[in-house]
């Protein structure tokens, strides 16, 4: 049986809802479904910023003898918080490198944010500097997977963000029905990556 590591944070770990909901269990299902000789595991803890996921991965890394795939999901919570796109983007560099270090087989499946507002109003505050924010933002995760030369999901969110009924009432994470499609979002790349 091969290892998939999911390690993110609230939208990986299915924020307030039950575990067999979530995107990794679900893609566990999908599988399942063709008997693929895989274990899903959900390392998605909420709240956790980049920051915190690289103090976290090598007591993760540690807890297998063999990880086959590494999916990492990250850097929303840095975007609510405005975190300069450097820092993220070198925390990340960091998870990705401590995976090959500890792990060099394994395959990575980078998963890319967009900043998660409606930028409209703001956009125009500030000189744009939000917008340029959101649009630095989405770029480093692209940059990131293209300068490691790992399999990419460009949008997590794709089809989920701003839809009212795909979402719990903070608008902010998906509901059983949005994880659905985001195990979608990540499937349509990683089931590449599995056969």
């Amino acid at each position: 049986m091969q290892s998939i590591v999911f390690f993110g944070d609230s939208l990986t770990a299915g924020y307030q809802l039950r575990a067999s909901e979530s995107f990794p269990a679900r893609i566990q299902e999908k599988i399942d479904a063709l008997a693929l000789p895989y274990k899903a595991y959900n390392y998605g803890v909420s709240g956790e910023t980049t920051a915190g996921g690289r103090q976290r991965i090598s007591s993760v890394l540690g807890r297998f003898e063999q990880i086959d795939v590494f999916v990492l999901e990250l850097g929303a919570n840095d975007g609510l918080r405005g975190i300069p796109v450097r820092e993220t983007t070198q925390n990340l560099q960091f998870i990705l490198d401590e995976v090959r270090r500890a792990h060099p087989e394994a395959r990575v499946v980078l998963v890319g944010l967009e900043f998660p507002f409606d930028l409209g109003p703001l956009a125009t505050l500030g000189g744009g500097r939000m917008g340029h924010y959101a649009q630095e933002f989405k770029a480093l995760f692209r940059q990131l997977a293209e300068k490691n030369e790992v399999a990419f999901v460009p949008f997590l969110l794709q089809g989920v963000i701003g839809q009212r009924h795909l979402n719990l009432p903070d608008g902010v994470h998906p509901n059983a029905e949005g994880q659905k499609i985001l195990a979608s979002n990540v499937w349509a790349v990683l089931q590449g990556v599995l056969k």
